[in-house]
């Protein structure tokens, strides 16, 4: 059984960082999925010319493989649940980003706190740029230390949704 748990927050927050830290620091003892939101449309996964590009042009399903990964490409848009079907077993799945899923979800904050995602959110992780005790939070979000992943890990393993 698998659990995940989503993050959000502005563009240039620290999304991606704090998603990297805890993957690293979890992939030696658990098995990690991560999926990220792409709500533009605008990531690119191969350099036009190359084959990849070519099959994946074609509109095809495309899945490139090699000795140490395999890549997968696909022309129709996927559920969060078979999206991570994909993935095989894994122990912990972190979202960045489909603030519509239904998941407990960590709002990133650095400089500024947007409060429009605090209506999507279960704790809050802001560094030293934010006095917590200014920002008028709601009793329920809890406040995490941004710049500690093992304590960002200790309040996931708490509340993670189990999928």
């Amino acid at each position: 059984m698998a659990v995940a748990i989503a993050f959000t927050g502005m563009s240039n927050s620290g999304k991606t960082t704090l998603i990297e830290k805890i993957a690293t620091i979890l992939v030696p003892e658990y098995r990690v999925a991560i999926i990220k939101n792409d709500p533009k449309d605008k990531a690119v996964f191969d350099t036009e010319g190359k084959d990849s590009h070519k099959f994946s042009a074609t509109g095809a399903e495309v899945a490139v493989a090699s000795p140490t990964r395999t890549t997968y490409f696909s022309q129709k848009p996927k559920s969060f649940e078979e999206t991570v079907a994909m993935f095989g077993n894994v122990d912990i799945v972190l979202v960045e980003g489909l603030k519509t899923l239904p998941l407990p979800r960590i709002c990133i904050a650095r400089g500024e706190l947007d409060k429009s995602y605090l209506n999507f959110c279960e704790a809050v992780a802001i560094d030293e740029s934010l006095d917590a005790s200014k920002l008028d939070l709601p009793k329920n979000i809890d406040i995490l230390p941004l710049n500690e992943p093992k304590k960002v890990i200790e309040w996931i393993w708490k509340n993670a949704k189990e999928i």
